[in-house]
């Protein structure tokens, strides 16, 4: 497998460093508010790199942490007049429940910052031991860069130029403008611990180190998170990791591209910041993760309620034509011929291009498309009166549900019974276009018992009247079914 290296700016080949085993850590969430669909991505990508790994036969360890202790989640806390920890456990426990209607696994080891406490400690005094830290009479303890040589080698910065544009903040006690703390002192309402620097608690990027060696042997064989973590999260993870042991943090360092709206930052102050809880009011949680694997996952994805729409209609157009292969399947008679050899070679290059594209960086966007080829093929002997009736039809469908069926083990996706996943798609579009299902469903009884009675023009008028709200009628030899027009 090929994966995009940041650490070297290029994709490498991806081998474990103890063979037929995979360590991998990604960073997760400061747990302060809902999760948006920057998270969603980020979840998202991770979870199918280790879902598609372990389809390859591999062991994957994976470790998410949860941020408990932070700048953000004390002024939350302060806000609502709360502890930081009932802060952190709300927002851990929203972030599951998003993730898991998502479909995303969790993760192996899932670390809090707060239960991890001594490892930091240990980690900063070696540091302190080899004059890689220092302690302000303040109680601060801070990294000192300009000590760590290869600094700068994973965003590409200059640490010259790093410093021309560092500012000292009033209060602070540093050496450098560049050093990073490790240890803060404790100030009022805020939550501390003992250290033998004094009362306080641990920078941000010192978390991440302490808890990635204490549950893998290093170097991790794969860091992720998203780009925006490259400087000077994942940065400064580098400096005080390789500081403190002479040897490597991780071996392949992966990051997701950001997401943005209508071509533009996501941003609050901009008003076109989504939650996942925002979007799922409106979608089925499986047409976004649907449409999160449309994009390449190091490339921007733009966002918008139309793009999400389109996703719903391609995902839609795979569970139908699911429906139809295992409807066809129940058949028992067969006709002998088989199908004509340029299908069943098709079908043969779309599989293999499908694991080509997941060996290729995890292009989840180019075996997408390979999937729909898959589809689309089906399709085409369905509607072909010869094909379909005979046993190479039979055995090509089953093919391709034997491959949608491992596709869906990786992606997350078309898991689901085909006619539930239609028919909750139906009541989700009803929903958002303000369509009421159940005077439908009784609209639909009083036409079915009009054409009964063969009062065609009730049935006709009652068919209009649906089609004036948004409701599509169709007969058909099971009997009348509709959908959203």
């Amino acid at each position: 497998m090929q994966l995009y290296n940041t650490l070297r700016r290029k994709k490498e080949s991806f081998e474990p460093r103890v063979p037929g085993k995979v360590s991998m850590y990604v960073c997760g969430i400061t747990a302060y508010d809902l999760c948006h669909i920057g998270h969603a991505r980020s979840a998202v990508v991770f979870d199918i790199l280790v879902r598609y790994l372990r389809s390859t036969g591999l062991e994957v360890t994976f470790i998410r942490n949860f941020t408990d202790v932070d700048d953000k989640i004390i002024n939350r806390a302060n806000e609502r007049g709360v502890s930081s920890q009932e802060i952190a456990e709300k927002y851990i426990k929203t972030f599951h429940e998003d993730m898991d209607k998502l479909n995303v696994l969790r993760a192996d080891i899932e670390p809090k910052c707060t239960e991890h406490i001594p490892e930091m400690l240990t980690l900063t005094g070696e540091l302190i031991a080899k004059d890689r830290a220092y302690k302000t009479l303040s109680g601060d303890v801070y990294f000192r860069v300009r000590a760590f040589e290869p600094y700068g080698k994973l965003s590409g910065r200059d640490i010259d130029d790093l410093r021309a544009g560092a500012r000292i903040t009033p209060g602070e006690a540093k050496e450098d403008p560049l050093d990073f703390a490790l240890w803060k002192s404790a100030k009022p309402n805020e939550p501390f611990w003992e250290s033998p620097w004094g009362k306080g608690r641990p920078g941000w990027h010192l978390e991440c180190s302490a808890m990635a060696a204490k549950y893998v042997d290093l170097p991790l064989d794969i860091h992720g998170g998203g780009q925006d973590l490259i400087f000077p999260h994942h940065e400064n993870e580098i400096a005080q990791t390789e500081a403190a042991t002479d040897g490597e943090l991780a071996r392949f360092w992966v990051h997701n591209g950001f997401v943005q709206i209508n071509q533009e930052k996501m941003s609050k102050s901009l008003g076109n910041f989504f939650t996942i809880r925002d979007i799922l009011d409106k979608f089925m949680p499986e047409v976004l993760r649907f449409f999160l694997l449309g994009q390449h996952y190091r490339s921007p994805l733009d966002f918008s309620f139309e793009s999400l729409e389109e996703a719903e209609k391609g995902l839609r157009r795979i569970y139908a034509a699911m429906g139809q292969m295992r409807e066809a399947l129940q058949k028992d008679k067969w006709g002998k011929a088989a199908l004509p050899t340029e299908i069943t070679d098709e079908l043969s290059t779309a599989e293999k291009a499908w694991d080509e594209a997941m060996t290729d960086d995890l292009n989840t966007a180019a075996a997408l498309g390979h999937v729909f080829t898959a589809v689309r093929l089906a399709g085409r002997v369905m509607d072909d009166k010869a094909m379909r009736k005979s046993e190479g039809a039979r055995n090509f469908w089953q093919r391709v549900l034997d491959n949608l069926a491992r596709w869906s083990q990786v992606f997350g996706v078309f898991y689901s019974q085909p006619q539930e996943f239609l028919d909750e798609l139906r009541a989700c579009r009803a929903r958002r276009k303000g369509i009421d299902t159940a005077k439908v469903e009784a609209l639909l009884t009083q036409r079915q018992e009009a054409r009964a009675g063969k009062d065609f023009a009730s049935s006709d008028a009652i068919r209009d009247e649906l089609a004036a709200m948004g409701a599509e009628v169709k007969d058909t030899p099971q009997g009348q079914t509709w959908d959203v027009s």
